[in-house]
């Protein structure tokens, strides 16, 4: 009986330190340095889906591209979205250093369950871009989206050369699609943008002025923003 309470209590504490163990290399991917390296990774997933990225002519286009990755997305009765995003924009020099963001929003309806979403919203024109430099803007509210186009369709319609502001993506489940992300408010992390830059650190400073520099760790995603874009340094400014 003693042996069997021994060996319970041993089998215990080993799945305790694996635990612990596991929840310490989680650590290591949080903070703003993982989400940059996060957003890297499901970016470049969706581009190398053949025939189901986004078209390179929209890829090109864009001022600004943010990236949430892995945000959660939970429901019962009242749903409520919320998730952690870097955001990069065009300089006469590349992708500028990243810009950390806060995504959240929520709808009301008779729902359960939950999952995790990629986000891709890429800012098409100076307007849009103009968005990131404030505290806070709601997509669908003051700034105008619309779902951008996925594979081939850029050549079979010219709608997002129009007037939208944003165009959207969202990835659930392996399936990437344009979808018109609405009522989801977006905000600059201030606190994890200390943590990577220092007291002083704008949306302003990092997205327009170029005034600080990332690490190359917090830069993994704004580098493969330019593995991917051929017009990767352009005389446009956000």
């Amino acid at each position: 009986m003693k042996i069997e309470l021994i060996r319970s209590m041993a089998l215990a504490l080993c799945l305790t330190l694996i635990g612990s163990v596991a929840a310490l290399a989680d650590d290591k991917d949080k903070g703003p340095v993982g989400e940059s390296a996060k957003a890297a990774a499901a970016f470049r997933e969706i581009m190398d889906a053949p025939d189901k990225a986004i078209p390179h002519e929209v890829l090109d286009a864009a001022e600004c591209i943010a990236v949430f990755p892995g945000a959660k997305k939970g429901a019962f009765v009242v749903g409520v979205q919320k998730g952690d995003g870097v955001v990069s924009c065009r300089t006469g020099s590349g992708w500028s250093a990243p810009v950390f963001l806060d995504m959240e929003g929520g709808s009301f309806g008779p729902q359960i369950g939950g999952q995790s979403t990629d986000y891709v919203l890429l800012f098409m024109n100076s307007k849009g871009a103009d968005r990131l430099l404030q505290n806070k803007f709601e997509i669908g509210g003051e700034a105008s989206v619309a779902a951008g186009p996925v594979g081939r369709q850029a050549s079979a319609s010219t709608d997002w050369k129009l007037n939208a502001e944003i165009l959207s993506y969202s990835r659930s489940k392996g399936a990437f699609i344009g979808a018109a992300l609405k009522g989801v408010k977006i905000s600059v992390d201030d606190s994890d943008m200390r943590k990577v830059y220092g007291s002083g650190a704008t949306a302003q400073a990092l997205l327009r002025e170029n005034k600080f520099e990332a690490t190359p760790a917090a830069r993994a995603f704004p580098n493969t923003l330019e593995q991917f874009s051929a017009a990767q340094a352009t005389s446009k400014q956000p």
